[in-house]
């Protein structure tokens, strides 16, 4: 635990993805605004593979999956999409590492989590593997495998980085709640049980042992407790979303050391406000929390509050550069 307590975060960094198709351009734009806590960037306007899904799917180890109408489904051998899927993450990885010569400190990099993955990914006869126990098992192990394998490749690729894991799990909250729809759509599959859910994500946040995991969910009612059970370092969320309810929850991760991912500015296109204005809500939350403002920097990353695939890359780029002014508004004035 002592290589996770004395881990040196960034004060800003972003979700995931960025718009566009050129890994070069966006390791350098990734590079450029977060000097000390660059990610590995994920580029969907590519096509099947290059989305968060598909490309997570290419990670998996002994499980393969093949684009379909109705979506992402697992098949018997990789075929041409997970062919894809892994020829575009190594021409991100090249970019990167392009970019990242001599780097030292945190390095984020992203894959899709264990829940949201089994909501999306179909079995044979077309529902998601979420309908099948022991498919969400083997989903969970190949993951884990794969990111063991994926996080080596990045140590070698950037000897000097201390590697951050994020988890997305965008559908979490909809599976513990049983509001994941079947094929038919008529119904929706049973809710999985919590200490399920939490010991999977546990043994999948396992396959990064030696530095922090996180654990992104841009849906409201983000389980802080189970996830912070879970194992997780730090939680990503958008911070629009939050309500009153989760003050207890937030409060609680902050005494423990959770470090929270605030994604305070918008995804797409918008007139950014000042910097200063865009961190507000965070110093309110404190104010309202009674926490010593002096712990925001330390306990605060902030971030966009998604991916910026859907926005225009001017916009993206400011963004990422808001977020890092941001940052530094928060640690210079915590009052």
């Amino acid at each position: 635990m002592s290589e996770k307590s004395d881990f040196k975060w960034g004060p800003a960094t972003g979700v995931g993805s960025m718009p566009g198709g050129d890994a070069r351009e966006a390791a350098k734009t990734v590079t450029g605004s977060f000097e000390d806590f660059p990610f590995l960037a994920e580029l969907p306007a590519r096509g099947p593979g290059a989305d968060m899904i598909g490309r997570t799917a290419g990670l998996l180890v002994d499980l393969y999956a093949r684009v379909e109408p109705s979506g992402w489904r697992i098949g018997d051998r990789p075929g041409r999409d997970t062919k894809r899927a892994r020829s575009w993450l190594g021409e991100d990885l090249d970019a990167l590492e392009e970019f990242t010569q001599g780097y030292e400190g945190p390095l984020k990099v992203q894959a899709v989590g264990p829940w949201t993955l089994a909501a999306a990914l179909e079995l044979r006869n077309g529902e998601a593997a979420l309908s099948d126990p022991g498919a969400c098992r083997d989903l969970a192990g190949s993951l884990a495998e794969g990111l063991r394998a994926h996080l080596a490749d990045l140590r070698r690729r950037v000897p000097g980085a201390r590697l951050v894991l994020q988890l997305d799990e965008p559908s979490l909250i909809a599976v513990l709640r049983g509001q994941i729809r079947t094929a038919s759509e008529y119904r929706t599959h049973r809710a999985v049980d919590r200490q399920l859910v939490e010991s999977t994500l546990r043994d999948v946040l396992g396959a990064h042992t030696d530095g922090p995991a996180v654990v992104h969910s841009c849906a409201p009612d983000v389980p802080f407790a189970l996830l912070r059970r879970a194992g997780a370092d730090a939680i990503s969320f958008d911070f629009s979303l939050l309500t009153e309810r989760d003050d207890e929850a937030i409060g609680e991760a902050v005494e423990g050391g959770t470090r929270l991912f605030a994604g305070v500015v918008p995804g797409v296109d918008t007139a950014l406000s000042d910097p200063a204005g865009s961190v507000m809500g965070v110093r309110t939350l404190w104010r309202r929390l009674g926490l010593n403002p002096g712990s925001l920097a330390e306990s605060v990353v902030v971030t966009p509050s998604c991916g910026l695939a859907g926005a225009s890359p001017a916009y993206a780029r400011a963004a990422l550069a808001h977020c890092a002014r941001a940052a530094r508004s928060l640690a210079d004035n915590p009052e």
